[in-house]
């Protein structure tokens, strides 16, 4: 009788499950997080086409980096999903109302830079939560998983505290980044 190899995902997911982890809790706050970063990059895209006017314009260089950073979240994300034996949904529109996010949907007065902050620093928030949730369950029992989630929290937390200034919620400490995007999340993207 010959034994089968296992394969990637059934070890994977025998040593998450191992660690105390429930797989398949686990999968799902992953798809939702991917569909919250994929959804924010799409939305995203439309706030800062509409960031105009002297006040817009100096926040469509930090809504940039945020919206490419996002995108990058959503292509770390999607290996490790299927690393654990998930996969994403087969329609958009299903993978679009699973996100973990509420959508970051243009103000209803697209010319209120308040407003648009507002949706700004609240998808931040709503996504540093999201993975610092993450970085609990895996903390210390899925340590691939943790590097991964534990970096996109770390460029979440700079998002949220950029915009966080504009609002005039007080210094954060953190400044732009100048030249590469990402730099917590760039050794995990192929």
């Amino acid at each position: 009788m010959i034994k089968q190899e296992a394969t990637m995902a059934q070890v994977t997911r025998q040593i998450v499950e191992k660690s105390g982890i429930d797989i398949n809790q686990l999968l799902d706050l992953l798809i939702r997080n991917a569909a919250a970063e994929l959804t924010t990059f799409y939305y995203y895209t439309i706030l800062r086409v509409n960031l105009t006017g002297l006040d817009g314009e100096g926040l469509k260089e930090i809504a940039e980096t945020a919206r490419i950073e996002d995108r990058n979240h959503f292509e770390a994300l999607v290996p490790r999903i299927y690393e654990l034996g998930g996969k994403l949904p087969g329609n958009m529109n299903a993978f679009h109302d699973c996100s973990a996010c509420p959508p970051a949907s243009l103000p209803a007065n697209p010319n209120d830079i308040r407003a648009m902050l507002q949706v700004l620093v609240e998808a931040e928030r709503c996504a540093v939560r999201g993975y610092n949730h993450l970085c609990n369950m895996t903390s210390g029992k899925d340590h691939r998983t943790f590097d991964l989630v534990s970096a996109i929290l770390n460029e979440e937390i700079e998002h949220e505290s950029w915009f966080s200034e504009f609002l005039g919620e007080g210094p954060s400490g953190h400044f732009m980044r100048k030249g590469e995007t990402s730099p917590f999340v760039r050794k995990f993207l192929v």
